[in-house]
């Protein structure tokens, strides 16, 4: 760990010297960090989506077996944390196509303008795929989610997809 601890220290500081010299990295490497912290968002929030589907298969009391009482508790509190995380997405997707539209504007004043659609469509799309499967999962469950959850966790839904499709 001290081995890692200080590799990890050299490292900064490189990077840190480099970005004194350059003062920034060039656009692609942000570019390229950017869809790395979606796709991470994004496999983050398929993995909240698995673990809420096997919560919810194992039910209470199913084959015999002895429920932990924290479980129905677990149920709501992994979907809530589910549904930030797909705001978040929403948020980082919103940002993306607020950037595409300002390069779009500039490009009309002579600015480089790369008007590939390919990348935003498929983030677009996967962060659909995630939420109809989420709220899939969310219907299903909706007799342990209570009278009072469920309608709020319906609206944020139709936030997400209404400011997507939107912009």
């Amino acid at each position: 760990l001290r081995l890692v601890a200080v590799v990890r220290a050299i490292l900064e500081g490189e990077k840190a010297a480099v970005l004194k010299r350059d003062r920034h990295l060039p656009l692609s490497f942000h570019r390229r960090q950017e869809e790395l912290k979606f796709s991470l968002g994004l496999q983050r929030l398929q993995h909240r989506v698995r673990e809420i589907q096997a919560l919810r298969e194992e039910g209470p009391g199913r084959d015999g077996a002895v429920q932990s009482p924290t479980a129905p508790r677990e149920l709501p509190t992994l979907i809530l944390e589910a549904v930030k995380e797909l705001e978040a997405a929403k948020q980082q997707v919103l940002k993306r196509i607020q950037i595409w539209k300002r390069q779009q504007q500039l490009a009309g004043n002579g600015a480089i303008f790369e008007e590939n659609l390919a990348p935003l469509q498929k983030r677009c799309e996967n962060l659909v795929e995630v939420y109809f499967q989420l709220q899939q999962q969310v219907m299903a469950a909706s007799t342990e989610l209570g009278p009072e959850l469920l309608p709020r966790l319906l609206e944020r839904f139709n936030e997400v997809l209404s400011s997507l499709v939107k912009r």
